[in-house]
């Protein structure tokens, strides 16, 4: 993901808004425990929502965007980027760390993202050139392609149709395939980037 070139929405003080979000990512992976232990526990599925929610939570605190333009950048739904930017950090840690019976109403990934972009600010690595966990490693696991396809798509309205989705992943590798044949067998039209990351998973 490293030097991916996408276009930057703004210019916040603290520079590139994807490589931020690409930042969040990384570390929420660790937070988690590390790639072996997602692999180990099977919730792999967790990371299109991890690199979702990175996304939303940079935007709104280093871009300074409305739910309504995160919502329309990112292509998700108002609410859905207000669940993320306002989920309750110190219970979803809490959870995690097993102290809570039931799972919380808070968006899981949301309160993630939110504890990985306060730490990382507090620490001022937010926009830090290092990388805490290895590209060679991520493309081993074949599980950096969400954050690639989400930056991809930033700022495409949805439902979106074949021909609009082949201009923006047009020469992306996904998993050793080229994205135009993975779209070739998606059902059209996509309704969400939920959808879309679902979908492309299925077929990898």
């Amino acid at each position: 993901m490293i030097g991916m070139g996408f276009e930057v929405i703004a210019k916040p003080k603290g520079g590139n808004l994807d490589k931020m979000a690409e930042k969040v990512f990384y570390e929420s992976i660790n937070l988690l425990g590390g790639l072996k232990k997602l692999v180990e526990y099977r919730n792999l599925t967790w990371l299109p929502s991890l690199a979702e929610a990175a996304y939303v939570v940079v935007l709104k605190n280093e871009a300074m965007k409305t739910y309504g333009e995160i919502a329309r950048e990112l292509g998700i739904t108002e609410q859905t980027a207000k669940n993320i930017a306002t989920a309750d950090e110190e219970e979803v840690k809490r959870y995690l760390e097993g102290e809570l019976e039931e799972r919380p109403k808070e968006h899981i990934a949301g309160g993630i993202a939110k504890l990985v972009y306060r730490k990382l600010k507090e620490e001022g690595r937010l926009d830090a050139e290092e990388v805490e966990i290895k590209q060679e490693e991520l493309e081993v696991l074949d599980i950096d392609w969400a954050v690639h396809v989400l930056a991809r798509i930033k700022g495409l309205d949805f439902p979106v149709n074949k021909e609009a989705l082949v201009e923006r992943l047009k020469g992306l590798v996904i998993k050793g395939k080229r994205a135009e044949e993975i779209l070739d067998k998606l059902d059209y039209p996509i309704k969400s980037p939920s959808q879309l990351l679902h979908e492309i998973k299925m077929h990898l």
